[in-house]
């Protein structure tokens, strides 16, 4: 078992996307995602450029991963497919890649790491499929912008901040304080649930860990790091 904590510039239901019963991580973050393995743990933590400095918006425990071609083809993500048209949960789905079955290229659906006027945006393509794998989740919790503090007896174990301002992820921690952090997310995780909206949407209404909810009005999309 491992984990990995990084700091989120982004929090817009993309990068992790937390609906539909699942969290999922599919594109941003490509070494976690290249790496990651089932029993592993993710946590997000906010950053200054979105005004959750050093809080906890999610973490999940990574329950299994695939290819992005079986992500866009197993039936239980199909609602996980970006469809600009529809309610916000749908414009923000990350199931946005799989090759074209012709050319092996690959495509990428209209979604938030498209370009204004939809088409493919080749940076994003290039950075998102240089791991073309996806983590998955049913053991999480997100909290998006009602984002908690850190238990102080883990964000200044030993006196040391290991949490804000994190560059890139990371994974290594002392034994006893990784027993700590499990014990505390394993507790956050007993009942999955979205606790509220991603930071940068503009609705207050909750949304839920199932399907076909109202629609939420967004702030505008970020580009998030890798």
């Amino acid at each position: 078992m491992r984990l990995y904590a990084y700091t989120m510039t982004s929090d817009n239901g993309f990068a992790p996307n937390p609906f539909h019963g699942f969290c999922t991580l599919a594109t941003c973050k490509r070494q976690i995602r290249e790496r990651a393995d089932k029993g592993d743990w993710v946590l997000g933590v906010g950053g200054v450029e979105i005004k959750q400095a050093g809080k906890l918006i999610y973490a999940m425990r990574v329950d299994e991963a695939m290819s992005f071609d079986e992500y866009w083809a197993d039936p239980r993500f199909q609602q996980k497919k970006p469809d600009p048209a529809s309610a916000e949960e749908s414009r923000c789905g990350d199931n946005a890649y799989h090759r074209c079955p012709d050319s092996n290229d690959w495509i990428q659906e209209q979604c938030y790491h498209s370009l204004e006027d939809g088409s493919p945006d080749p940076k994003h393509v290039l950075k998102d499929t240089k791991a073309p794998r996806v983590l998955i989740s049913e053991h999480f919790a997100y909290f998006g912008k009602s984002a908690i503090d850190i238990p102080d007896h883990i964000m200044f174990y030993d006196e040391k901040d290991r949490f804000s301002g994190l560059q890139s992820y990371r994974r290594i921690f002392p034994p006893p304080l990784e027993c700590r952090i499990v014990k505390w997310l394993e507790d956050l995780t007993r009942s999955p649930d979205i606790h509220d909206t991603p930071t940068e949407w503009n609705s207050t209404n909750k949304p839920s860990c199932v399907k076909n909810r109202a629609t939420f009005s967004p702030a505008a999309p970020k580009p998030c790091s890798n």
